[in-house]
C-alpha cells in the first residue's frame, strides 16, 4: 500500500483544497491529512474561520482523505512520514523546496495550485464587501 501525507490549514473549504486532495490522493492508496492546529496557526500567525475540530470534521467527511492527524509544529513532518510509513509527501508548489529534505525518507511532490482561486483571496475579498 502506498502512503501519501499533505498538510495545511483547510480553513473555508474550496475548490481549489479539493483538486490538492483529488491528485494527493491519485498518487497512492491512503491519503493522511495533517491539519494544523489552532495552536500551530497562532505560532504561524494565522487565524482560521473554524475550529481544528470542525475543520478536522469537514476534511474527514471528504472521500480522498483516509486519515486526519493533527500539526503542531513545524518540525514533526520528519517523524509523521516515519511513524505513518510515508511513501510521499505532497504540498502545493508555492512551497517547491522548503521540504525537499525529506527526499532521504519519501518521495516529496509539489503539486501545481489551482488558479483563480485561495484562503487568503476569499477573505479579502469578503473583507472588502463587509469593509
Amino acid at each position: 500500500m502506498k502512503k501519501v501525507i499533505t498538510y495545511g490549514t483547510f480553513d473555508l473549504l474550496h475548490w481549489g483544497h479539493i483538486n490538492l486532495l483529488r491528485r494527493a490522493k491519485l498518487l497512492g492508496d491512503h491519503l493522511t491529512v495533517c491539519l494544523s492546529s489552532d495552536e500551530f496557526n497562532a505560532v504561524k500567525n494565522k487565524k482560521a474561520y473554524h475550529s481544528y475540530e470542525n475543520r478536522k470534521l469537514i476534511l474527514e467527511s471528504i472521500r480522498y482523505v483516509d486519515a486526519v492527524i493533527p500539526e503542531n509544529n513545524w518540525n514533526q513532518k520528519f517523524t509523521d512520514v516515519e511513524d505513518h510509513n510515508i511513501d510521499i509527501f505532497v504540498m502545493g508548489d508555492d512551497w517547491k523546496g522548503k521540504f525537499d529534505f525529506l527526499k532521504d525518507q519519501c518521495e516529496v511532490v509539489y503539486l501545481p495550485r489551482t488558479e483563480g482561486i485561495s484562503t487568503s483571496q476569499i477573505k479579502q475579498d469578503l473583507f472588502e464587501i463587509n469593509g
